[in-house]
């Protein structure tokens, strides 16, 4: 074959693999539109959307107002309505008592919230076993069957509209490795499998189809010569719900992302490009008030990070927006994904609801 022959097919040859490579590449997470401010700051909040009748719903559930003292957790409920687009208080949670770290899922008509934890004048914290099912309609909440093992800051995922799982999470005094599933229909939990890595608190994670995808949050280290501590951990798990059986998962060990551990990401399976995406989190893991439990002050990481579930591959994307941490769920609104107050940089408590546009 000639020489001029051959550099060009190798030419041609090379261009197509640069363009797999460049079609592999074409996610992106952009900055999109600000939405109205929530009525006031808040961080640590559990965040959902629904859509009924045609009118989709935004809504945030309790948290941690400016002040980062436990005199400033409530169980206030926000209610952005796209009609409106406004955003009205909606009264509170039930129970009688402010709360963080509490998680909420949008099923079909309602919207589901769980646990969260309560913080006394001593420091004194304790997990909520509430479950309440909102209706953004009406405003109204309904009690539901209490979570066998209440935990706090955990992981949320909805399976064929009816399965709601809790992944792992912090329970009063440690962490527990447990996967809780909440059936709607019947109103019942039973244990599902287990995760086998580490149990954590202030991880993240979404599900596409029956896969379930969480990564990162804080371990508990055991000492010899001291108290526990609470390390960073940058372990990932991919967990396969079974078609036939949906308390059976199974459950593997995936690649880490890039980068260094994060702790309390916005998170959500994004189906129509196959991944889960995170956004923002910390490097630095950190009491409720923002400080590490390090004693160094922690802020928030630019970017996202994204799994894809077809190949196997992290994706490591630039975003020209604000940086946030702090979050407890990244959810649909319109045709941008939300995160919903949280905190900037200095541990700033913010009312700011962002939107991206994950394509």
């Amino acid at each position: 074959m000639p020489i001029k022959r051959i550099v060009v097919v190798l030419l041609l040859f090379f261009s197509a693999i640069v363009a797999a490579i460049a079609a592999e590449d074409n996610q992106t997470v952009r900055a999109g539109s600000e939405l109205p401010p929530l009525p006031e700051p808040v961080t640590n909040n559990a965040l959902a959307s629904l859509k009924v009748d045609g009118r989709e719903f935004l809504v945030s559930f309790a948290g941690l107002g400016a002040g980062k003292t436990w005199r400033d957790t409530h169980a206030k409920t926000f209610v952005l309505d796209s009609e409106s687009d406004r955003w009205r208080n909606a009264g509170t949670v039930p129970g009688g008592v402010g709360r963080l770290a509490a998680i909420a899922v949008g099923i079909r008509d309602r919207i589901y919230v769980f646990g969260g934890y309560t913080v006394a004048e001593d420091g004194e914290e304790a997990s909520t076993p509430w479950v309440h099912a909102f209706d953004p309609l009406t405003g109204t909440f309904e009690e539901r069957q209490a979570m066998p093992v209440p935990v706090e800051d955990t992981v949320a995922v909805s399976y064929q509209d009816r399965y709601i799982y809790l992944v792992s999470g912090w329970h009063d005094l440690g962490n527990v490795n447990l996967v809780q599933r909440y059936d709607i229909d019947e109103d019942s939990w039973v244990q599902a499998t287990p995760t086998p890595g580490p149990a954590v608190f202030g991880h993240a994670g979404g599900i596409v189809g029956n896969t379930i995808v969480y990564c990162d949050g804080v371990a508990i280290t055991a000492n010899t010569d001291r108290a526990r501590d609470f390390a960073a951990t940058n372990e990932c798990y991919a967990g396969l719900i079974d078609h036939e059986d949906a308390r059976r998962i199974d459950w593997r060990k995936i690649r880490s992302h890039p980068g260094p551990a994060r702790y309390r990401m916005a998170a959500a399976g994004i189906p129509y490009i196959q991944s889960v995406v995170f956004i923002g989190g910390s490097d630095n893991p950190y009491n409720y008030n923002g400080m590490g439990y390090n004693q160094v002050p922690s802020s928030p990481v630019p970017g996202a990070l994204s799994y894809d579930l077809d190949t196997g591959r992290w994706r490591t994307l630039a975003v020209a927006a604000t940086a946030t941490m702090d979050h407890r769920g990244l959810a649909k609104f319109r045709d941008q994904w939300i995160t919903a107050g949280g905190m900037l940089q200095r541990q700033f408590v913010t009312d700011r609801v962002f939107g991206y546009r994950i394509e």
